[in-house]
């Protein structure tokens, strides 16, 4: 039930070392007061699409656990929401201003991860 772009985007972002991810979700903490939480809100996709998506990010994550919990306390559970947040956007992305996509998706093109652009903008 994913494009393709989103099913891209979260093989990339699920395939980051654990402190990459740290830093993602660090990242998605300090936007929620600008303007992240609205954001996430609004990309909300239907609950099948979420439970797809949802679905293929812990499937990633799962075998990855003890490796990203060693790393840091809690990092397996905040990796799959930042994941899933950010790639509600990719799925959503036609429903978002250009702001509230990058604002959800910046924390992972920041370290690598490709996203398809804006359909009104391209990414940086």
């Amino acid at each position: 039930m994913l494009d393709a772009e989103t099913g891209r985007f979260v093989d990339a972002a699920v395939a980051l070392p654990p402190a990459a991810l740290a830093t993602a979700w660090d990242r998605v903490v300090d936007d929620r007061a600008r303007g992240g939480r609205e954001a996430s809100l609004a990309a909300r996709p239907s609950a099948a699409r979420d439970s797809a998506l949802v679905h293929r990010v812990r499937s990633a994550l799962l075998p990855r656990a003890d490796e990203l919990n060693g790393h840091l306390d809690g990092l397996h559970s905040d990796a799959k929401s930042a994941i899933c947040m950010a790639s509600r956007a990719v799925l959503a992305r036609g429903r978002l201003t250009p702001e509230q996509y990058a604002l959800l998706v910046t924390p992972f093109t920041d370290l690598g991860v490709p996203a398809p652009p804006h359909p009104t903008v391209d990414l940086p």
